[in-house]
């Protein structure tokens, strides 16, 4: 009995050091800190690395460019065109222009001039600052809308600018997003009527200009429908810009989800695409700039 005593006081002795070691190991984990110039690897650069801006809220863009350049980016999106002159004197690329919301979209003629204008404009905004694309999207489905009226309002809008867009040299990149995902309204967009990525990619099929191309977010085609390698390769001749973040959760690039992103860019890279892959998952991280330079070296394959 008394051996049992013994034991059982040293068992618990070793429960509670554990406890506490793993405790301060998940302390460690949550309070590291940003890399300093020492400390970065140097990056192989055959991804073409940006970041989506809103994502690092309420980091100021032009700060978050700055460490992102450091870090090894080469562009930024996502961010007011406010800060774009600023952007390009730190020497990064704007990836992407920004236009109408995911919300308010083509697929309701109502919305069909506001779209058109915000397209065109941002169309120039591209010209002005040199950036290859322009991104758009369905928008929202509408109540008692068949899916081919739906479709078909979308090409008649769309229509209307991809002439404008071929002329100024700028593509339309139409993204893609997920509608299962409720539980935060950037993690999932339920009621969007572009969901499905093949109903996307015979969209722009039927534009059939080759400056209207598929924004393939990975983390949304991931939600819907999986076999991300399988559908890049797949769908690579309309793929014009890439989005990351880790599922589930739109998280960091880490061992907490599900997607092996080394092998989905190394993917990318054997279609022969060298246009920019954007980081846009949301940190968790105590210091987002230590998830911003983990993410990177994850995708500099």
């Amino acid at each position: 009995m008394l051996d049992r005593r013994n034991w059982l006081r040293g068992a618990a002795a070793l429960v509670a050091a554990g406890s506490a070691a793993l405790s301060k190991c998940s302390l460690a984990a949550n309070q590291q800190s940003e890399p300093k110039q020492s400390e970065l690897k140097p990056r192989k650069g055959r991804i073409r690395q940006s970041v989506m801006g809103w994502c690092f809220n309420p980091m100021d863009a032009v700060e978050l460019a700055r460490h992102g350049k450091r870090l090894g980016l080469v562009a930024i999106e996502g961010i007011d065109k406010k800060h774009y002159p600023a952007i390009k004197e730190l020497g990064l690329e704007v990836s992407l222009v920004g236009s109408h919301g995911f919300a308010k979209g083509p697929i309701d003629k109502a919305n069909h001039a506001e779209v058109e204008s915000s397209l065109r404009a941002a169309i120039d905004t591209a010209v002005e600052f040199g950036s290859p694309s322009v991104i758009t999207f369905t928008g929202m489905r509408v109540p008692e809308m068949s899916d081919a009226t739906a479709k078909q309002n979308c090409l008649d809008c769309w229509k209307r600018v991809i002439g404008y867009a071929e002329q100024k040299k700028i593509t339309l990149c139409l993204e893609h997003l997920n509608s299962r995902d409720t539980s935060h309204p950037m993690k999932g967009h339920p009621g969007y009527f572009g969901d499905d990525v093949e109903l996307c990619i015979d969209l722009i099929k039927k534009m059939d200009s080759p400056n209207f191309k598929l924004l393939f977010d990975i983390y949304h085609v991931q939600v819907m429908h999986g076999d991300v390698i399988r559908r890049i390769g797949q769908y690579h001749p309309w793929i014009g810009h890439y989005h990351t973040a880790g599922n589930p959760g739109r998280c960091e690039l880490d061992e907490n989800q599900e997607i092996n992103y080394p092998a989905v860019m190394r993917a990318i890279l054997e279609t022969g695409y060298r246009g920019y892959v954007a980081q846009e998952f949301i940190p968790t991280w105590k210091d987002p700039l230590q998830s911003l330079d983990h993410a990177i070296g994850v995708c500099d394959v």
